[in-house]
This record gives C-alpha cells, structure tokens and sequence, in this order.
C-alpha cells in the first residue's frame, strides 16, 4: 500500500460555532494543499463555550444540521477522509453525546464513536474541577473501520488514559488510532506526550492526536502540542500552541514488517 499522508490539526476553538467552522475550513485547506489524504480536527472543534452545558444550544441530530453539512462538503471539496473532532449530538434533552464523526472522501459519514470515558475529575495541582457527566452521555462500544489508509481506531481525549480500550481495538485490526482532544494544560504538559506515545508503542499502531491549544472563552486553558507518532514511538511532526496542522506519511507496510519482525502483540500471556 502507498503511504498516505495524514494531517492533525490543532485549533483554538470559540464560543462562536460559525467563526470555528471558518478557521477549521482554513486549515483544512492547508491540509489538503500539503498532501493530506486524512484529516483528524480536535475534540470540540466546532464549540469551546463558557459552560459545558452551552453545547446543548447547538446540539444537532444525527444527519442534521450545519455542523455535519460543513465536514461532508469539506471532506467532498478536498476529497480528504475527514475525523470530524467531536460534535454534540442531541442526547436527553439535558445531555449530548459526545460523537467523533468519520467522512470519507466523498463526504458521506461513515462511522460514528461516542466518547466512551467522561473527565470527571478534579486536579490535583490546581483543584481545577471538571465534571462531563454533567453534560455528556458517554458511549459503550469501541469502534473500529476500514479506510483507505488501513484500520482506524476511533477513540476521545480522556480516552487515551485507559489502554484497554486500544488493546480491544488492536484485537478488532486496528492499525491507526484517532485521538481528537483538549487536553488542559496542567495535564497536557505532565502526560499528554508520553501518553500518546505509550499508546503507539505498546499496540505498534500510528497515533494521530490534534489537540486543541489555546486559551479559551471559559478561561480554561488546552495544552496544544498535536502530533502523529509512528508504531515505534517516534513524534514525526508537531504543533506547538496556537492554530497549526501538523503532517505525516503513515506506512502501513511498514507497520506490518515491523509487527512481524517485533511480535510482542502475539506475546501477550494476559
């Protein structure tokens, strides 16, 4: 298989859902210009507001809305696979699902995951409180598809703190791992790298992990640093803070040879 490039776009989202959808076009045009066949946007990309619970007034329903109509018709007029983040998909009423959407390169959707892990959490440095249960309904089913580019493993930010959930995706093919997030600052600079890294190297998958990286309308501030990183663990490329794509090739032959010739996955006694 040819290597395909993939991009990892890092974004500053605002409380002003047009306004992100204007910056998110931009960069993905960047993207696309650099070679990018896929593209993986943040975790909140669309909406970063003042409270968790402002995302019920954008919410949208499954196939619906202008959200959704914005990353078919990117994906379609780049012709670029296209992770769309996360987005808020109308829940309860008082909750919304936290949904990373997947279009293909003619801009039909192809896969939905919902955020399977909440960050409910409060920190231990800064007493900083986070509660998505809040305003969250978490999802139950890890989700695995094929791709032109080889198996995507689809997984959210606080997600990559459980590495269950890649081994399960490992045992369903998974051969890259999507990790759209807004990791805080505090502990995006303790764990955010090794994190990603460790999630690479220990299931010999591609990890495509944007970030958001700013300070937002909240006052909260995102770690940034989004990066892809190879089956052996090395960052191939990164942004650092503020908006930016970071991009790469993703070999999957060469993932396969070096599976093969370093079988750990086929050494677990567990």
């Amino acid at each position: 298989m040819t290597p395909a490039h993939a991009a990892a776009i890092q974004m500053v989202s605002s409380a002003d859902r047009d306004q992100n959808l204007a910056a998110a076009g931009e960069l993905l045009e960047r993207a696309a210009a650099a070679g990018a066949q896929l593209a993986v946007l943040p975790e909140n990309f669309a909406h970063m507001g003042k409270h968790e619970a402002d995302k019920l007034a954008i919410a949208e329903s499954l196939d619906n809305g202008p959200i959704q109509d914005f990353l078919a018709e990117q994906a379609a007029k780049h012709k670029m696979w296209i992770v769309g983040g996360t987005i808020p998909l109308k829940g309860d009423g008082k909750r919304v699902y936290p949904s990373s959407l997947v279009f293909d390169d003619h801009g039909t959707r192809v896969a939905r995951y919902d955020k399977i892990h909440l960050f409910d959490v409060t920190l231990p440095e800064s007493d900083e409180q986070y509660r998505e249960s809040d305003s969250f309904i978490a999802g139950s089913t890890p989700v695995v598809i094929d791709s032109p580019f080889g198996k995507l493993g689809l997984s959210v930010c606080y997600d990559l703190r459980f590495p269950e959930l890649y081994r399960e995706m490992v045992a369903q093919g998974a051969e890259i791992f999507t990790v759209p997030s807004a990791f805080t600052a505090a502990t995006g600079q303790a764990h955010w790298e090794t994190l990603a890294r460790a999630r690479a190297i220990e299931n010999l998958c591609y990890v495509i992990a944007p970030n958001q990286g700013g300070r937002h309308a909240s006052g909260r501030e995102t770690w940034g640093d989004s990066m892809l990183v190879n089956p052996w663990g090395q960052v191939l490329d990164r942004v650092a803070s503020g908006p930016g794509i970071a991009i790469a090739a993703l070999d999957t032959d060469h993932l396969h040879r070096t599976r093969e010739r370093f079988p750990c996955l086929s050494h677990r006694r567990l």
